[in-house]
């Protein structure tokens, strides 16, 4: 009797336990479902978007932003906010800063047809004399990295802004990055001008990032042989930008198919001519000014017959 009355407290046990262990190793399902949506729901609502912000040498510089907006349109309110001072500065990476004036609203926003139209209010105005232009290429080199966003309308208080009101620059009623960025002239004649926009490199300790320079040079040659000579010049530009491209590096050839722009090159552009390496900068700063001065969305490096890389031009 004994016997049996154990054995039964030992079954009764042993199922109690087994009924335990199931309970911890299968979770409620709705509990799970739950947190399982939250996650996805907060990964889904984030990703980086390009950005022009002030660097403390006050260029114009190109950096990234993380955005949680889906749409164009609420995409740009969120990064015009992060270009207003005061706005989102939590946002802003160390090194940079805002350049729109503090208490700038945005009135109106639309788009259509790749065109953004952007209606300020008139504090947008109240920027000092050296920065108005560079605050004209920050708003439109920023929305026009939106995708689909081609030409960007700014107006203040209605009207569309074709003057700059203390530096007196005339301004089209629609921009796009044929405005150029931290202009920079370097001409002999008012005859053949040629613009080219050139990213070069600005270290910050251990930390890179690329700053573009529109310049104005008197050169009738197509525009990416001069990109590849003006950065094979290792050039330093007020003694802040720099090139990491070998000097002796020569651009044999160069076409565009398809959308893609095949640059072919000596063989000085290699880091190490065995394994075909080139450096992510020089890839960087070529690949982002091609893509600067044509409408192409990659870049296909060669050096003689060997196709070594496909790098896009955003």
């Amino acid at each position: 009797m004994l016997k049996r009355i154990s054995i039964r407290k030992i079954i009764l046990s042993s199922l109690a336990l087994f009924a335990m262990f199931l309970i911890y190793i299968i979770p409620a399902n709705d509990k799970s479902l739950d947190i399982k949506e939250e996650l996805e729901y907060v990964n889904t609502n984030v990703e980086s978007s390009p950005i022009f912000l002030m660097d403390k040498n006050s260029y114009v510089a190109l950096t990234s932003v993380a955005l949680s907006s889906e749409n164009v349109i609420n995409k740009a309110r969120e990064l015009i906010k992060i270009l207003t001072i005061g706005g989102m500065d939590s946002k802003i990476p160390s090194g940079f800063s805002a350049i729109i004036p503090p208490n700038t609203e945005v009135l109106n926003l639309s788009f259509e047809n790749g065109v953004l139209k952007v209606d300020f209010s008139k504090d947008l105005l109240n920027v000092s004399e050296d920065l108005e232009e560079r605050l004209v290429e920050s708003i439109v080199y920023t929305l026009t990295s939106l995708e689909n966003v081609d030409r960007v309308i700014i107006y203040v208080e209605g009207d569309i802004l074709t003057k700059l009101p203390k530096t007196k620059i005339n301004l089209p009623p629609a921009l796009d990055k044929t405005f150029g960025i931290n202009k920079e002239f370097d001409l002999t004649s008012t005859k053949n001008i040629t613009d080219v926009t050139i990213y070069y490199i600005y270290q910050i300790n251990d930390n890179y990032y690329y700053v573009p320079v529109t310049k104005y040079v008197n050169d009738t040659r197509d525009k990416a042989s001069i990109v590849i000579d003006e950065l094979a010049k290792n050039f330093d530009f007020n003694k802040n930008l720099m090139s990491f491209l070998n000097e002796g590096t020569q651009l044999v050839s160069s076409n565009i198919k398809d959308g893609k722009m095949l640059l072919n090159f000596n063989g000085d552009i290699l880091n190490n001519s065995i394994s075909g390496d080139i450096s992510k900068e020089i890839l960087d700063t070529i690949s982002l000014s091609m893509g600067a001065n044509y409408e192409v969305s990659e870049v296909v490096f060669y050096v003689g017959d060997r196709k070594l890389y496909n790098v896009e031009t955003s």
